[in-house]
């Protein structure tokens, strides 16, 4: 079979198409000259028998692959344009500047929050090792990376979070850390999942983590930043809260009903579902970890709990989870957050790591997912062949919050800052205007250059109010009119 042909090339306009000496279709000719001009492959045909463009059966034949034999460039193919879909792909978002402006100071109350207390900013690559997100089975995450071979022929991921970034980066710098480390980032994330209000294929998450103190006193200044965060915000207590817990309150539930260790992980997991799916769903998948349907009832009854009294009377005293939940809720006292924590024995943290308090900030109202997460995970070092140290953090999305913001009508107007519009009203002064702008540049003050001459009656349709210089030839003498 004949191979197939596009119907038009593009050729150049001065190619001489008459036989001579020299083919006129050979591939130096077809790339020497400057100027293109289309015309039909079919009379290509009809003008040269030449073996170069007459059909063959050879599949590899091409255009471009002689360009290339002979140094040249390839030969374009003309083909009626197709308009492309100008929407981003599902999932993502542009950043027009109304956008950009709001990300800008969203961003900024991330920061001037994170240094209040005292962290430092810290950034990893977008691009990571796939191995670095696939941790124990049955995680929601491994099912949404956004991952692939590259020409390396190297497993890599676009991040679905922050935190196995910073342990890798821990685990680098070694010894070369003085410990406790305080860090935030600002990094956006990848995740292939189901899209639902604040819930994006890519979003932008603030994170905050404290490496090297056991004690409980990480968490809770790890929510104090959060709630510090809220208030520069407008959000109050009425509006958010948050639900805390510990993984130390399943697994000494697990334990009492002899529940294997090697199952806590993937019983977590299924935990997290709790709300999001029926109650008998939750059922089902516990029983097909090998739960006891006992001991499924007795961990459902302990996770319907609302307060520590019921669970100390169902724990005990002796344990850990008691006791580093009592000492959180006296310490949130003391920071004067109290109003803002409940204790809700259903939080565990959809992710394997956790070890720990666990927390998650939510709407009262109930119209949104959660807002924020985060808790303990002092085991993550050593799944990457660390060694372990005492660690935790939160991660805090960006499009929660500002559905949130809309939903509280607290979304702030964030106008374009401009301190300062030259405009030249002669077009004989734009170079007069250039050094006025020039030198109020130099002394650090921002300055629109209006870079056409405007008529004195366009300053009149400015929305916008800042110093304005109006440069004009007046007896001759160039003058500037505030």
């Amino acid at each position: 079979m004949a191979a197939a042909y596009p119907s038009r090339l593009i050729l150049r306009p001065t190619l001489n198409l008459h036989r001579n000496s020299k083919s006129p279709f050979s591939p130096q000719t077809l790339i020497s000259h400057s100027l293109l001009k289309p015309f039909f492959f079919s009379s290509l045909i009809s003008h040269s028998s030449s073996p170069i463009l007459s059909p063959t059966p050879n599949p590899s034949f091409s255009l471009n692959s002689i360009a290339a034999r002979s140094g040249g460039i390839s030969p374009s193919i003309v083909e009626t344009p197709t308009k492309i879909d100008v929407n981003p792909p599902k999932g993502t978002r542009d950043f027009p500047p109304d956008d950009m402006r709001l990300r800008t100071w969203l961003f900024q109350n991330f920061r001037e929050v994170s240094q209040l207390f005292a962290f430092e900013e810290v950034d990893y690559p977008v691009l990571e090792s796939e191995a670095l997100f696939v941790r124990k089975a049955g995680e929601e995450i491994k099912d949404q990376l956004y991952c692939f071979e590259d020409r390396g022929n190297r497993r890599v991921a676009l991040r679905p979070e922050l935190t196995p970034s910073l342990a890798r980066l821990v685990i680098q710098k070694g010894k070369s850390l003085s410990l406790p480390i305080k860090w935030f980032a600002i990094g956006q994330c990848w995740r292939y999942e189901r899209m639902t209000r604040g819930r994006r294929r890519e979003h932008y998450q603030w994170n905050m983590d404290i490496i090297g103190v056991p004690e409980v006193m990480a968490e809770a200044e790890l929510l104090s930043a959060i709630i510090t965060f809220f208030k520069r915000i407008g959000i109050t207590a009425a509006d958010v809260g948050f639900k805390v817990s510990s993984r130390k309150v399943l697994q000494d539930v697990l334990r009492s009903y002899n529940v294997p260790e090697d199952l806590f992980a993937s019983v977590c997991i299924i935990i997290d579902k709790m709300g999001k799916i029926p109650l008998e769903e939750i059922k089902r998948e516990l029983s097909s970890t090998g739960m006891s349907d006992q001991s499924i009832e007795e961990l459902l009854v302990v996770l319907s709990m609302k307060s520590l009294t019921e669970l100390e009377e169902k724990l005990g005293t002796a344990g850990q989870a008691v006791s580093e939940l009592k000492q959180l809720f006296s310490l949130a006292e003391k920071f004067g957050y109290s109003e803002w924590i409940e204790f809700d024995a259903s939080v565990v943290r959809g992710l394997a790591y956790y070890t720990g308090i666990v927390f998650e900030g939510f709407d009262r109202e109930r119209k949104l997912r959660a807002i924020c997460g985060g808790g303990r995970y002092d085991r993550l070092l050593s799944t990457f062949g660390g060694d372990d140290l005492p660690a935790c953090g939160f991660g805090f999305g960006d499009a929660v919050i500002i559905e949130l913001l809309k939903e509280k009508n607290l979304l702030p107007k964030v106008d374009l800052n401009i301190e300062n519009i030259v405009c030249s009203l002669d077009p004989e002064l734009q170079g007069a205007a250039a050094l006025v702008a020039s030198t109020l540049r130099s002394k650090g003050q921002g300055v629109d250059l209006v870079l056409e001459s405007k008529p004195l009656k366009w300053f009149a349709l400015l929305t916008v109010t800042p110093y304005i210089a109006c440069l004009k030839f007046f007896s001759g003498v160039p003058g500037v009119f505030n």
